[in-house]
């Protein structure tokens, strides 16, 4: 790396602070690290600076937030897209602490997330310095790794020791060890390296050119090998030779709960078993695909007669799935490449694969096996169907010349027609018609709300990219996730979410100057407040007055005024006609489509 020449401080000029976050921001971008989002402060204030610097040769993509919640968030859909490490530098004190709930996901989840605390000398801790508490050991159990780096001094092998971490963190966070190797425990994840800072906190810096990304280095070549999606089918593909044999026989059905992959697909394909995967799941395709699988895991003759269920990843969406998974008459195998905790509702899983295949059965398929694939595949067809609008079977009264032969017939055609296109808009249409508008090469995201239930009990099975926060299933941080995910794919982005959700992380629309303004829709399914929770037991016992104002948590908030507040474009959509034009209009910034529900 080249310094720079003329005015400005030479190396033996800066700060240790500066000598430091240089080296270590460095260390991260010979590691593959692209995208580094920083939250302003004082005791960080070298990291920013130096981070400002890279940004400005090329060597990373700058993305600053004031809220370090939403800072975290961001770096998690950035990470959770692009399948790299991102750093994320806050200041020391409560900003810290702000990081906790991105880093639980990102642990839950496997997400390579990064966090870069700067903090006070350890001399300061303890005495009631201002703006310091015990930052070591903040996230507990929830991280990979960490470092409590202790102040630079300005000793000269403090800028290597400074790569090494860099390497090392990004190895971890990768799950994989210093040979660039997969260790399947504990898998992806966040790593903490809380950096000790004294005074002064920084110098100006300069650079000629960007730090060289080492992609001889098997940790470099990890993390800037392949996208999330690409890992993830190279995991699947993987898997399918060299793990633990499936053998045919009992009748099974495949689970693929969110993270699953294609793998999940491909297995259930290659055993010609029923595969009932979730929306977030990347296997939702193919023809074995269940779509109704909830409702006939309670049917008799259907979910009665299971033997024995794989799992892949992690079912979140029903409760019939872990009621399914505990079932004594069940042999139930769980399948996870990576990981510190093993999906094992009730603890009744006896049986953990890090990688499965199917036995080859024969084509086709055996006459039994036929049977049971064929009825569970096409019974979810039917209730699926059923919930479609009813066709009246009208004719148009248009003959085979293309004129009018019948106007009392066309007229009633036009009338059905005019009716369809004013119809309210329901839950079940406008997920089917944003899983309609979404093509292949779009992202998808969804909040954690009715809407992601109604998007898995209904849409079709299509090989599209779809995310969720469903480590911890929280509204946290939805909006800045989908933010991260839109501007690390540059492509199209629609986030469907609930009103609490957007409100929850409404500081997250907050777009400074300076910042990427994405491809991004937020949908917000506005029912006046958390319908979700009308879905409780308790909600038919509790008295009305106190269940609103404590669960329901009603809003009427104007979301045109606050679109317009941050500098969004804001459209709404009441009927199906309407929401239909609201989908097709091209996606070119950041926009807010408010489509009110009934309660």
């Amino acid at each position: 790396m080249a310094e720079a020449s003329g005015a400005g401080p030479t190396p033996h000029d800066r700060s240790p602070a500066t000598a430091s976050a240089l080296a270590l921001l460095s260390g991260f971008v010979r590691a593959g690290v692209r995208d580094v989002v920083v939250a302003p402060g004082s005791r960080s204030q070298a990291f920013a600076l130096v981070a400002a610097e890279l940004e400005r040769v090329g060597a990373i993509r700058l993305h600053v937030r004031i809220d370090e919640r939403s800072a975290g968030f961001l770096a998690l859909g950035l990470a959770v897209e692009s399948g790299r490490p991102t750093v994320v530098v806050v200041t020391s004190g409560t900003a810290v602490a702000n990081l906790h709930p991105a880093v639980l996901e990102a642990h839950h989840s496997g997400v390579p997330l990064i966090v870069c605390s700067a903090d006070r000398p350890v001399e300061l801790r303890g005495i009631r310095s201002n703006q310091t508490t015990v930052q070591p050991g903040i996230f507990a159990g929830a991280v990979r790794l960490e470092r409590d780096v202790p102040a630079p001094v300005g000793d000269p092998a403090e800028a290597q020791a400074a790569a090494r971490l860099a390497r090392v963190a990004v190895a971890v966070s990768l799950g994989r060890d210093d040979r660039g190797v997969p260790s399947a425990h504990p898998g992806p994840g966040p790593v903490h390296l809380n950096l000790q800072l004294t005074e002064p906190l920084s110098t100006p810096v300069h650079l000629d050119e960007a730090p060289t990304v080492d992609l001889g280095d098997p940790v470099t070549a990890a993390a800037t090998g392949a996208t999330a999606a690409a890992a993830s089918a190279a995991a699947g593909a993987e898997a399918a030779p060299k793990g633990a044999l499936i053998a045919a026989g009992p009748r099974t059905v495949v689970v693929a709960g969110a993270g699953a992959g294609p793998g999940a697909e491909q297995f259930a394909r290659d055993g010609g078993w029923p595969l009932l995967a979730e929306v977030t799941s990347g296997a939702r395709f193919g023809p074995n695909l269940v779509v109704a699988s909830r409702e006939l895991l309670n049917e008799a003759g259907f979910g009665d007669r299971i033997e024995r269920v794989v799992v892949f990843g992690h079912p979140t969406l029903s409760r019939e799935v872990p009621a399914l998974v505990q079932r004594r008459d069940v042999e139930s195998i769980v399948v996870a490449p990576s990981g510190i905790e093993w999906y094992n509702p009730g603890r009744r899983v006896r049986r953990f694969e890090r990688a499965v295949r199917a036995e080859p059965h024969p084509a086709p398929l055996p006459p039994e096996a036929r049977e049971w694939l064929g009825r569970w595949v096409h019974a979810s067809r039917s209730i699926v169907d059923a919930g479609l609008p009813q066709t009246l079977g009208l004719m148009s009264g248009v003959d085979e010349t293309g004129h009018v032969s019948d106007y009392a017939a066309q007229r009633e055609y036009m009338k059905a027609q005019l009716a369809a296109v004013r119809e309210p808009v329901s839950r079940r249409m406008l997920v089917d018609a944003v899983w309609a508008a979404t093509w292949p090469h779009d992202r998808l995201v969804f909040g954690a709300s009715r809407l992601i239930r109604d998007a898995d009990r209904a849409v079709a099975g299509r090989r599209i990219t779809v995310h969720a926060n469903r480590g911890l299933a929280g509204i946290d941080g939805t909006v800045a996730t989908a933010t991260g995910i839109a501007i690390a794919s540059g492509a199209v982005t629609r986030a469907v979410i609930g009103d609490l959700t957007l409100l929850h992380d409404v500081g997250s629309l907050l777009l400074g100057a300076g910042e990427a303004r994405p491809r991004l829709q937020v949908i917000v399914g506005n029912d006046g407040g958390g319908t979700i929770f009308d879905a409780l037991e308790v909600a038919g016992s509790a008295e009305t007055e106190a269940f609103d104002r404590v669960q329901y948590t009603p809003q009427a908030v104007d979301l045109a005024a606050l679109a317009t507040a941050y500098g969004w474009g804001y459209a709404r959509a009441t009927t199906r006609g309407e929401l239909s034009d609201a989908l097709a209009v091209p996606v070119d910034g950041p926009a807010l489509l408010e489509v009110p529900l009934p309660r």
